[in-house]
């Protein structure tokens, strides 16, 4: 192991201290977490924090806010946290409550009261309607209304009598007789003081009959007119009796009345609605006079208790002095944000009143600030539309849409409006927020402050001791045992891994959480009293292994020999790239195989993923700027009469991305100078039109997963990584990676220029240019340039031999 390196001595590869920053348990100042406070904010993430905080400090209803980060990140603790801490700042919201309509049951009237003022009056109308159903009957039960009623009935009962003696008397000088029956005042004349009968009456003289007749002529007239007199006495009798049934009313719910009106004088809707119930009490006297309840089949229906109008329904209640509210609504459909209107069963059908109006987030969010996830809002049916348009109209209705499209209107309740005055967070990606502002006319002008969170944090002191606090209020949450100096060390270098930079710390701590329980698990599954680095270095080892099915499937095929990788080869025009294979929650990359064949032609750099339509857009730019490298370097002198076919071997997916372009371009080069190029040296980076080489992403999955294919294939000591030299401050390689760098078995060079790879990857010098633009003899510049010549040679005479054949056939 360890054999000699066939490389200029002027690239050497990276130290195992390149390759892996590490914390120093020392430096963080304690032994175990039970020594460090445990984290109570956010840190690292000052300028999306500044953000929302200017957004609560402005009074304008426009300004709300989108915090947009990655999840984990700390967005919606942080944004708790600073609302709450202006929430207590601000005054406390009112109680929203609802009162029945008398003049349109249908439009329920909204009112607004102080704080904790919505349950009192809900008390004091109950009490008022307990008291009403109790008093009301005893007072139509006593003496006082009894005489009362007589004195009332006094007058028209006099009149009644003078009414009917007047008839009689006229009946009695006409010699007729009068009697009340039933159906009416009926009359008949009398003959020597008995009824005439009708034989008699035929026996009269005709001037007897004409007088008979004149005189019950007369006589019918007085009972027309004594009847409209009774009638009319009836109806004053009733009026009368009536006006002594209010009174009576007025009286018995007159006092709790008055001290509910003196009570809530201040209250226009209150004093109104009191109104309402004293009239709506004397018109529906009967129902209050039984005593009775009603029925099960009358009460389902809602008739028979008419005192169920007079009470409040309490949408949204609150409590004196707690502060402007605060709400997070998990679940966003547009009943919980806009509200709702229940309904009832009863009797084969659907009915409601107002008291079955139910409040949403929006109503308890009044006067405070609501936090919703951006997500889960605009996946909501109509949710987001509702949303925007409470913001824009600056109130809240309680709607049903499904009413817009149904086939027949139903009759419902249409509450009131709520005037609304609230701040909205929204919380989301980023993706997210760019969407909603590229696409979303309204979202600007509603959402005006944008809050950011990155997902990662310098790694300053600060950032370490605020994982060490996390770490520590973790453990406190969770009841798990505490860590070690070494432990939390190892999981801030855990952090850094996340973020592939050495210099940087995972922002999103939502996954540091996850390996801080795993680790806890494992060490008490050892039965330790504290966490130690090596429970956190077997759990983020058992969470690779979780995810790396695919991954071995993969190395299993290399090593039967499915997917032709060796890396003890060397072979012209062939160089291994490495490729990323992101699964979501896990990435990992294994060598391919890139090839590429040269011969003289016009087609210059053919890509075959690109022919056949499975390169990316990315991809493609990569081969089309390193056909612009080739022209630049070696088509100055001579036309460039190249035809290179280049591909990804055993590939059958798309192929995206520029990082193999170095990889590429030293195939072709290998191919033109017919150069041997040493498979156990993997290659990633992009590289420019001047041969420069620059950074990549998933630099340690793609170094590590080259490093499992030569562990299995056999470690020489010649094989390694060429990486860029920009990515070194992305290193944050596997222990065993730098160990075995460490022991010389494995290395990682850095480069920025093609040229140093091609020498690295060859064991030959490029070749400086020189001045006139030629390479030294022997150099792999120099036996390209060659055989490019040599090409141009070929397609000249090709041409001429086509020219002459073509002349001597036109002759």
């Amino acid at each position: 192991m360890g054999g000699a390196l066939a490389t200029p001595a002027r690239i050497e590869p990276l130290s195992p201290a390149d390759l892996r920053w590490r914390c120093d348990p020392a430096a963080l100042g304690f032994a175990t977490t039970n020594d460090v406070a445990p984290l109570d904010r956010v840190v690292g993430q000052d300028r999306g924090l500044a953000a929302i905080a200017v957004a609560l400090e402005i009074d304008d209803p426009e300004y709300n806010v989108f915090v947009a980060g990655p999840s984990g990140s700390g967005r919606s603790t942080a944004v708790m946290g600073l609302v709450k801490r202006a929430a207590s700042r601000r005054p406390t919201g009112s109680d929203l409550c609802y009162l029945h309509s008398f003049d349109d049951p249908y439009r329920p009237i909204l009112l607004e009261l102080p704080a904790g003022q919505g349950r009192t009056l809900e008390h004091d109308l109950d009490d008022l309607v307990a008291r009403c159903r109790s008093e009301v009957p005893k007072v139509f039960e006593g003496a006082e209304y009894e005489r009362r009623r007589a004195e009332a009935l006094k007058r028209t009962n006099t009149e009644r009598d003078a009414a009917m003696r007047e008839l009689a008397a006229l009946a009695d000088s006409l010699g007729f007789a009068v009697e009340v029956t039933p159906v009416g005042i009926v009359s008949g004349p009398l003959v020597d003081g008995k009824p005439l009968t009708p034989e008699r009456f035929e026996l009269l003289t005709d001037e007897r009959k004409r007088q008979i007749a004149e005189a019950s002529a007369q006589l019918r007239a007085k009972v027309d007119e004594t009847v409209a007199t009774l009638k009319r006495l009836d109806r004053e009798g009733h009026e009368a009796l009536h006006a002594v049934d209010r009174d009576i009313a007025v009286v018995a719910v007159g006092q709790p009345l008055d001290a509910l009106r003196s009570r809530y004088a201040a209250y226009p809707v209150v004093l109104r609605h009191l109104e309402k119930i004293q009239e709506d009490i004397v018109e529906r006297l009967y129902e209050f006079r039984s005593g009775e309840e009603p029925s099960a089949e009358i009460e389902l229906l809602g008739a028979g208790r008419p005192w169920i109008r007079y009470g409040v329904n309490v949408a949204v209640a609150r409590q004196p002095g707690e502060g402007a509210p605060v709400e997070s609504e998990p679940n966003p459909t547009l009943a919980n944000l806009i509200g709702r209107v229940d309904y009832r069963a009863s009797v084969g059908a659907m009915h409601t009143d107002f008291r079955y109006i139910r409040a949403g987030a929006l109503h308890r969010a009044n006067g405070g600030y609501l936090v919703l996830q951006a997500r889960d809002v605009l996946t909501s049916p109509y949710a987001y539309e509702a949303l925007k348009r409470a913001l824009r109209d600056h109130e809240v209705r309680i709607e049903n849409p499904i009413e817009q499209f149904a086939a027949f209107p139903a009759a419902t309740l249409k509450p009131e409006p709520a005037p609304l005055d609230v701040r909205v967070v929204l919380i989301g990606d980023l993706l997210t927020y760019t969407i909603l502002r590229r696409f979303d006319p309204d979202f600007a002008r509603l959402f005006k402050i944008k809050s950011e969170f990155t997902p990662f944090v310098e790694r300053t002191p600060e950032a370490m001791r605020t994982y060490a606090g996390f770490v520590a209020k973790s453990v406190r949450d969770r009841s798990l045992p505490p860590f070690t100096a070494e432990a939390v060390a190892r999981v801030v270098e855990e952090g850094a891994r996340l973020v592939e930079h050495r210099e940087r710390l995972a922002g999103r701590l939502g996954l540091i959480e996850e390996l801080i329980v795993e680790a806890a698990q494992r060490a008490r599954g050892e039965g330790v009293p504290a966490v130690r680095a090596a429970d956190v270095e077997r759990a983020v080892a058992e969470r690779r292994r979780r995810g790396a099915l695919l991954e071995d499937e993969m190395q299993r095929a290399i090593t039967d020999g499915t997917i032709a990788i060796d890396t003890h080869a060397k072979v012209v025009g062939q160089v291994l790239g490495l490729s990323v294979v992101d699964l979501a929650d896990y990435a990992f990359a294994r060598p391919s195989r890139i090839t590429a064949r040269t011969a003289p032609g016009t087609e210059g750099v053919i890509d075959i993923e690109r022919e056949v339509e499975l390169s990316g857009p990315t991809h493609s730019k990569g081969v089309l700027i390193l056909a612009g490298y080739l022209r630049g370097t070696y088509g100055q002198r001579h036309p460039l009469g190249l035809s290179a076919h280049l591909t990804f071997e055993q590939s059958y997916g798309g192929v995206e991305g520029d990082s193999a372009s170095s990889s590429e371009l030293l195939a072709i080069l290998s191919s033109l100078a017919d150069a041997e190029v040493d498979q156990g040296i993997a290659v990633t980076g992009s590289v420019d039109q001047r041969g420069r080489i620059q950074a990549v992403g998933a630099v340690n999955e793609k170094i590590e997963g080259h490093f499992a294919v030569c562990r299995a294939q056999g470690l020489t000591g010649t094989q390694g990584v060429v990486i860029p030299a920009s990515n070194v401050r992305h290193l944050m390689l596997d222990h065993e990676v730098v160990d075995a760098v460490a022991s010389g078995t494995f290395h990682v060079w850095a480069i920025e220029r093609i040229d140093d790879a091609l020498e690295l990857l060859t064991g030959q010098p490029a070749g400086e240019p020189r001045a006139d633009g030629s390479y030294p003899e022997g150099t792999l510049h120099a036996r390209v340039e060659a055989k490019l010549s040599a090409y141009a040679e070929v397609l000249a005479r090709y041409a001429r031999a086509s020219a002459g054949a073509g002349a001597a056939e036109r002759h």
